[in-house]
């Protein structure tokens, strides 16, 4: 029994009878003692319902002490007279106790109800909740609301938090319950009135179930990502080792032919030595540029300073150093509104783009700038094989190529959806009317 409930019961016995008797007294009416007694039996149970048991017998006996000394002759005294009017008293106060008996236990088995309904909802609702990330600390969320506590925990066998609901537990908690796997599930707050055992063990269980889980999913997590790992290190040792080799042997045959003093060369061979090694050059430094570039988009370290800038100049720029500029066709007309975009990383977007649909289209690129409100679109057409609707996704991961095979690390698509993203625009894939892949690039018009 709560001291709140206590305190309830004592007011009701207390106000109860002093009003009652007081309220008969003025009133003087003529009343006969077996309506009297039904009345202060009113009282009783209202105690009862209130207070519980033991102040409900305490109001039956100062109510019949009551009625002998105001409504029984001789009045205000304790003794009674006539003999029937002993039994009454005598009937009342057994009366008054088997209903004060009645009116607790109901009261018990509705409580007793009440709570198996909120167990057999929060064991429910426990068992249908998928395991996930956040599993333990929502499970413990809801044993501490249901409990209505001030913390919930699970705490392994050294006392180190494994997780918590609520404010962290206090070095006495209010319940400690084995939860298996060396934990224990402990809930600190208001005393539980009469805990069932029985349900707190399913809770500890239940909450150990989770903690297991949830350790053996990150454990999974853990074990995917460094086979992920794993898999990117291959790629890049395999792609690199190739496509370094290839510009670094082109050097070293054009610089090896031209210092070779005995090689007589005509100034058209040695023009097309230099042109060799000039373009191996640039192939070397793209290759590092978006290894770079790679890496600090992976690590989060990519610095974007957003400015207005003009479409047509960041797609003239990109195209500079384009080995065959005629292979691609603009319509990116001048008038367009400014973008917000980093210059120097939307470049690299359209170069990337750019290359990659020259390496697989037969014909000319065309690039097309267009305005639709909020953005500005840029697509990049192309007549080649283009891309099934499955693969679409794969192409923009790092290390991919068309069909797992050619030229270059695969780093281009990669790196593009990076930085767009990075500015607050996207890049999609889609088809080219008649065959071929339509890359689309939006970013945000200046304000």
């Amino acid at each position: 029994m709560t001291n709140r409930r206590v305190l309830i019961g004592a007011g009701v016995a207390v106000v109860g009878l002093v009003a009652l008797t007081t309220v008969l007294i003025q009133s003087g009416a003529n009343l006969t003692l077996a309506s009297v007694v039904l009345l202060y039996l009113v009282v009783v149970v209202a105690v009862a319902v209130f207070g519980g048991l033991v102040l409900a017998l305490a109001a039956a006996v100062a109510s019949d002490l009551v009625v002998n000394f105001y409504f029984v002759p001789p009045y205000h005294t304790f003794s009674v007279a006539s003999p029937a009017h002993a039994i009454t008293l005598v009937v009342y106060v057994a009366v008054a106790a088997t209903v004060s008996v009645a009116t607790d236990v109901a009261a018990r088995l509705r409580v007793a109800a009440a709570r198996r309904g909120i167990e057999a909802a929060l064991l429910a609702r426990i068992t249908a909740d998928p395991i996930g990330e956040r599993s333990l600390a929502y499970l413990l969320e809801h044993i501490r609301a249901t409990l209505q506590m001030d913390s919930a925990a699970v705490v392994d066998g050294s006392g180190q938090v494994v997780a918590v609901a609520g404010r962290d537990p206090g070095p006495t908690p209010t319940l400690s319950v084995p939860a298996g796997d060396d934990l224990r599930l402990v809930l600190d707050g208001p005393d539980l009135f009469a805990p069932d055992p029985r349900f707190l063990r399913q809770l500890a269980t239940a909450a150990a179930r989770a903690a297991q889980a949830q350790r053996l999913a990150a454990d999974a997590a853990q074990a995917r990502e460094l086979a992920e790992v794993d898999r990117l290190r291959a790629a890049l040792l395999a792609a690199v080792g190739h496509d370094l080799r290839t510009p670094l042997a082109g050097i070293k045959a054009g610089v090896s032919s031209l210092r070779d003093p005995e090689l007589p060369l005509t100034a058209a061979q040695r023009a097309e030595l230099l042109s060799t090694v000039d373009e191996s050059t640039d192939r070397m430094s793209a290759l590092v540029e978006n290894l770079l570039a790679l890496s600090r988009l992976q690590s989060g370290a990519l610095s974007v300073a957003a400015r207005p800038v003009a479409l047509d100049e960041v797609v003239a720029a990109a195209l500079l150093h384009l080995a065959a500029p005629g292979a691609v066709e603009l319509d990116v007309p001048d008038d367009l509104p400014l973008a917000m975009a980093d210059p120097g990383l939307l470049e690299r977007v359209v170069a990337n783009v750019v290359a990659n649909a020259l390496r697989a289209s037969p014909s000319t690129v065309r690039i097309v700038g267009r305005h639709h409100p909020p953005y500005l679109e840029l697509q990049f057409i192309d007549h080649g094989p283009g891309v099934g609707a499955p693969d679409r996704d794969r192409m923009f991961a790092p290390f991919q190529r068309l069909d797992d095979h050619g030229a270059g690390l695969g780093l281009g698509l990669a790196i593009a959806k990076g930085f767009t993203e990075a500015m607050h625009g996207t890049i999609q894939a889609g088809d080219t009317p008649g065959g071929g892949l339509t890359m689309t690039v939006t970013v945000p018009v200046a304000p």
